[in-house]
């Protein structure tokens, strides 16, 4: 009996088996129900490129590429017309009979509409007596008539969804993989998507519903959330939100009526921009009609496809208003673009009972290959936009500043909320999307997955266990061994609790031990925040007041540098770096966020400094005696940001949207007699970083500094360059400058860096098929030391201290200099500079040139 149960179920599977490569191929022959060939000139046999090849009437659509090839959908029983500028076009009835590739073949025509001036195929592309340049400039002016924000109200409601999934899963995955071998919760989650028509396996899903409202006087827009979710795979890991804040800047909405178009941290030039003439070639292609109106059919190309710009098509309605009523988006596909298979926009556009012409759909789909052993991945937005309304809103909905406001119970809303508000319907897959990742995590050996990738994403390791979320987690593992010249061999280990332990209440510190110099070293953090955490206290707003306790060993360029100064790959340095001190600080800090971008700080600091190496601290009244240096100071400082985001991780709180500006003020307060302070100074500092987009010449970093330093102080007290001694390129920092190689009271700087985004490269042979990108950087330091703070003229200070060995008075005459070169992109992922010191070359510690490196993918 057991022998013919045994025999039942290998029948049962091998036909279970037979079902679902059935079933597949059968998913698979619907994916594959496509149409492909080449559009060619039927009296020279040469390829056509970008012909139009659409479905009139179905709103579907492609653009054959540079080599005259393209792929369909098929559609049985409709006509597919092929079409291009300068040929007749030829209209095919689909059926069963026509074949899976079929090449199509155009004659030239003399004529392409009536009002169109064709020029012949051979004859360069100009933009001199182009009707389809000068209907663009009627578009591009039309614009400022049909611009919402003439209105003195309005607002409309918006849903979004945003579906992150693992793309192109075939039958035979489904079948001979070891990853879905006996897992039928996996296979039930593999779906066909409508779109690109391939299986994929939905990972994350996120809905926003949100108001938008506009006021023209005084100008004011503002989005309101309503509600607000999302489940996945970013639910399993702590710092899930980076996923979810980078989707959502990556991948943002967009507006063909602005010149410039952000999209994956890029501008984009916009097809209907004021620049769009210059940067694309544009081709009329036919009179269509979309439901009620009459619209032409304008095919684009940017001039250079490498470029960071689009292909597609739009459809302008043939009236007064000259609106786009639909527009289709893509990336060309010798486009620069990185990790970017294929992109595709869909926006379409309704005319309201006003007259008023509105966005009612924005989709977009990306199909992405990050790197050759990882799995492909596509990102799914679908946005609907509609109750459209021009009444006056109740100005108490335009109080205070922030831009974006989320509703107290937007993350609360309950099954009911989303089926009354969701525009468009969950998958299946998406759908059971919290049963997924509970399977997921109930998975054996998935802890141990989970482990080995929470090591390397978020250089912590977590202390909990199933079911039992972490407390307490260890790290940063990278400062857990590095070298220094005192300590030769270091070791550290370094803790945190988490809001899981107390959502207001955060310990954190380190232990560390040198070797060599038998030293033992800690820091010592209780942190106090006045709002509720999800999982650290450094999350946007931050609202905190903390207090510290440390006790280290450090060199004084160790201050500029933005990572943790026992990171083991900051520790290789280019110069021997052997003046260093010993420091015991305790720091009372408070900082208070507002969600507009102001942040107000206060720093009450005490610390006493000693000097180790070859670094003294040697009064010029007492000469030969190092002696150590008290300091007590309180620290004020604005910080303003507006629209910057951030993403957290469990080390540090990082700008991810490096287009916002920034602008900070700051005074520091030095006490003699007070808290053991020897000395009483006061020093002023004040920044600007700004992004400057250039269209398609990429954009420019400039970041501004000035600073003094008012008083009588010693020379650790003076203004020391922010001098980078390692190899790891650092920003905001100076590459050839030794350490307190110069020592000012008086300072301004400038740090330019022009990111080319592949401009010159792009137009090389053989060059612009490596996809490199250029960079070119200038950095420039004036400084002044008065006369005050001049040991060489006050020889019997009682104050000053002899400078170290190496450090040189600024002529304010001769400011430093440096520029680099750099190419990023190299795999992908390297940035590589070659830096150059143009000035003060005679000093002894000056090292003319040097090459840096970093670690950074862009798309």
């Amino acid at each position: 009996m057991k022998w013919e149960d045994t025999k039942q179920m290998k029948k049962s599977t091998k036909l279970f088996k037979i079902f679902l490569t059935l079933f597949f191929c059968a998913l698979a022959t619907v994916a594959g129900a496509q149409i492909k060939g080449v559009v060619i000139d039927n009296s020279t046999g040469e390829a056509i490129p970008n012909a139009t090849v659409v479905y009139k009437g179905l709103k579907i659509s492609t653009i054959a590429d540079i080599d005259g090839q393209y792929v369909i959908q098929r559609h049985n029983g409709a006509e597919l017309t092929f079409s291009a500028v300068g040929y007749k076009s030829q209209t095919v009835l689909i059926s069963n009979k026509i074949p899976s590739k079929m090449n199509v073949k155009l004659d030239t025509d003399i004529e392409l509409l009536s009002e169109v001036l064709v020029k012949s195929k051979k004859k360069r592309y100009s933009r001199k007596n182009n009707p389809a340049v000068e209907l663009m400039r009627r578009v591009i002016d039309a614009k400022k008539r049909t611009d919402l924000k003439n209105n003195d109200y309005y607002r409309f409601r918006k849903y979004q969804k945003i579906t992150l999934a693992e793309n192109d899963i075939t039958p035979s995955d489904l079948l001979e993989s070891k990853r879905f071998k006996g897992k039928d919760w996996l296979i039930n989650q593999v779906e066909m998507c409508d779109i690109n028509k391939k299986l994929i396996l939905p990972l994350s899903v996120g809905e926003t519903v949100s108001d938008y409202i506009y006021r023209k006087s005084p100008k004011t827009e503002r989005t309101i959330i309503e509600g607000q979710r999302s489940h996945g795979i970013n639910d399993i890991i702590q710092t899930g939100d980076i996923l979810n804040v980078a989707i959502k800047d990556l991948f943002t909405d967009v507006d063909i009526y602005d010149d410039q178009i952000r999209l994956l941290q890029y501008q984009f030039t916009s097809p209907i921009g004021r620049t769009a003439i210059q940067f694309y070639r544009f081709y009329i292609q036919d009179t269509v009609r979309i439901e009620n109106d009459s619209c032409i059919h304008m095919a684009f190309i940017p001039n250079n496809q490498q470029d960071f710009g689009f292909r597609g098509d739009l459809w302008i309605v043939k009236d007064s208003s000259l609106h786009v009523k639909r527009c289709e988006l893509s990336i060309p596909k010798r486009s620069d673009v990185n990790f970017v298979d294929n992109m595709k926009i869909v926006q379409e556009y309704t005319k309201l009972d006003n007259g008023e012409w509105v966005l009612t759909t924005d989709d977009m789909i990306v199909e992405m290959s990050l790197l050759d052993f990882l799995s492909k991945m596509v990102v799914i937005r679908t946005t609907r936009l509609g109750d459209y309304s021009f009444d006056e809103i109740p100005n108490k909905l335009f109080k205070g500043k922030k831009k974006e406001i989320l509703r107290p119970d937007a993350e609360m809303r309950d099954d009911k909320f989303w089926a009354d508000n969701r525009a468009v319907e969950l998958t299946k897959s998406e759908g059971r999307m919290k049963t997924f990742v509970k399977n997921l995590t109930e998975t054996k050996g998935f802890k141990y997955v989970l482990f080995v990738a929470r090591l390397f994403i978020e250089n912590f390791v977590e202390t909990g266990g199933k079911n039992k979320p972490s407390k307490v987690d260890i790290g940063p593992i990278n400062t857990m061994i590095s070298n220094n010249f005192i300590d030769g061999f270091r070791s550290r280990v370094s803790a945190q609790t988490t809001a899981n332990l107390n959502k207001h209440l955060f310990l954190s510190g380190y232990y560390a031990h040198g070797w060599d110099s038998k030293k033992n070293y800690y820091k010592a953090d209780v942190t106090y925040s006045f709002n509720k955490k999800e999982y650290l206290p450094r999350e946007f707003p931050k609202r905190t007041i903390s207090f510290t306790s440390t006790y280290d060993v450090m060199a004084p360029s160790d201050k500029f540098i933005s990572t943790d100064k026992d990171n083991v790959f900051t520790a290789f340095k280019w110069t021997k770096v052997e003046e260093m001190m010993f420091y015991n600080r305790q720091q009372l800090s408070f900082e208070y966020e507002q969600e507009y971008g102001l942040k107000t700080s206060l720093f009450l600091k005490r610390e006493s400094n000693e000097a180790c190496g070859k670094l003294s601290f040697t009064p010029l009244s007492t000469p030969g005696v190092s002696k150590k240096l008290n300091t007590s100071e309180l620290k004020a400082e604005l910080f303003f940001s507006p629209g910057q985001t951030y993403i957290n991780t469990k080390q540090r709180r990082t700008v991810f949207n490096k287009d916002a500006p920034e602008f900070s003020l700051s005074h520091t307060i030095g006490f003699k007699g007070f808290l053991g302070g020897d000395y009483r100074y006061n020093f002023t500092e004040a920044r600007i970083y700004k992004r400057l987009f250039l269209n398609s010449w990429g954009y420019v970093n400039c970041t501004l500094k000035a600073g003094a330093q008012w008083n009588t102080v010693p020379f650790p007290l003076l203004i020391m360059p922010a001098a980078n001694l390692s190899f790891i390129l650092q920003r905001e920092t100076f590459s050839l400058i030794n350490n307190m190689e110069f020592l000012n009271d008086r300072y301004a700087s400038v740090d330019i860096g022009w990111n080319l985004n592949g401009k010159l490269f792009n137009r090389i042979p053989l060059l612009k098929h490596l996809k490199w990108r250029e960079h070119i950087g200038f950095k420039c330091l004036w400084g002044k030391l008065t006369d005050k703070n001049n040991p060489m003229l006050n020889p019997n200070s009682s104050l000053l201290m002899q400078f170290p060995e190496g450090s040189t008075i600024m002529d304010p005459h001769r400011p430093y200099m440096e520029v680099s070169f750099g190419i990023h992109n190299i795999f992908k992922l390297f940035h590589v500079e070659y830096v150059r010191r143009l000035n003060y070359l005679d000093l002894p510690t000056a090292h003319k040139h040097g090459v840096r490196l970093m670690m950074q993918m862009t798309f």
